[in-house]
């Protein structure tokens, strides 16, 4: 479900009175890839929900370039939407999802093996709240970035 902050937030409460575990993740997923699929299923695998926090085109200019996003983010959303693993999809305009993170208080935060806990934004917050933070291996050699350069002289990836 593609949702806004308050929507995700009515959500999250009634799972939680369900006793249910509230996972988060966020990223640009510009160009969806093997990599993206792989994490988010192992993201998903740390909870009974997982919601993903989606830089806006805005957001995503400002941190990868002019050229950046390939994708748009309405485009980018139904196609996070659509994946099986994933339950909620929030947009947000800041560089950081911390308004998020503070907002929703996931019972896990996951991030990619390219971070460690002390510099995953709002990791602090989530264990300050009992929450726990999960760093996942990437899948090597797979990246937006190595995937715009394989169309770019051809190749192909993977």
């Amino acid at each position: 479900m593609i949702c806004t902050l308050d929507e995700v937030l009515r959500e999250t409460a009634s799972l939680r009175n369900g006793g249910k575990r509230i996972v988060f993740t966020n990223g640009c997923f510009d160009i969806l890839h093997a990599g993206h699929v792989s994490y988010l299923q192992t993201a998903r695998s740390f909870g009974d929900a997982l919601i993903v926090g989606l830089n806006n085109d805005d957001s995503v200019r400002r941190l990868k370039g002019a050229s950046r996003p390939v994708n748009t983010e309405a485009d980018r959303a139904l196609v996070l939407d659509a994946l099986r693993c994933v339950d909620y999809v929030v947009l947000f305009s800041d560089d950081t999802p911390l308004h998020l993170i503070q907002s929703i208080v996931p019972d896990v935060l996951v991030k990619g093996g390219d971070y460690t806990v002390d510099t995953i934004v709002g990791a602090e917050d989530v264990i300050r709240h009992g929450g726990q933070v999960e760093v996942v291996p990437l899948l090597e050699g797979r990246s937006t970035t190595n995937t715009i350069a394989a169309i770019a002289s051809g190749a192909a990836q993977g």
